[in-house]
């Protein structure tokens, strides 16, 4: 098929040479699975498809087609005209309760705020800085040691002195 780019038939020539190996029992249909990253359950599909199809039926059907869930260019018109010209003080999460509420527009907030994003009308949130772990301190003469007047025995019954080296 020429709609597909290389990468796919790459792909799909891989997924070939591994099902020819598993119909020649050279490897198991687990193994095939495991070579080309995909479910065994997924392997036997792609393995019936190219029964009946030969190469062709390897291709990823879903790459020359866009998504059924793509919001209509349409609705990102509407929802970028609407937030330029009426809403352009409001933040996002009020822009889309309005969205909601006055003009029926029931996308979730993510995608409303992607709209917005892509459109370059909503602010993005400025990047993180990097996490940086503390590092642990190092040991220095005399850094853990406790100085106590106290006459109790810290440190217990084994000699009679206290901590400052004199006796009791």
């Amino acid at each position: 098929m020429a709609l597909y780019p290389a990468s796919a038939r790459e792909r799909a020539m891989k997924v070939q040479e591994v099902i020819l190996r598993a119909m020649n029992k050279q490897i198991t249909f687990w193994e095939a699975a495991h070579i080309a990253r995909i479910s065994p359950r997924h392997l036997r599909r792609l393995f019936e498809r190219y029964r009946r199809l030969g190469f062709d039926g390897l291709y990823d059907r879903r790459r020359s087609q866009p998504s059924p869930k793509r919001v209509p260019w349409v609705v990102v018109e509407q929802v970028l005209c609407l937030y330029r010209e009426k809403y352009f003080d409001f933040s996002v999460r009020h822009f889309h309760e309005k969205l909601r509420e006055e003009h029926g527009i029931t996308y979730s907030y993510t995608c409303i705020k992607r709209m917005l994003q892509g459109g370059r009308a909503g602010e993005q949130a400025r990047k993180r800085g990097t996490h940086r772990r503390k590092r642990e301190r190092r040991p220095m003469v005399g850094m853990l040691l406790h100085i106590d007047a106290s006459s109790h025995r810290w440190l217990g019954a084994s000699s009679g002195m206290n901590l400052l080296g004199g006796s009791r």
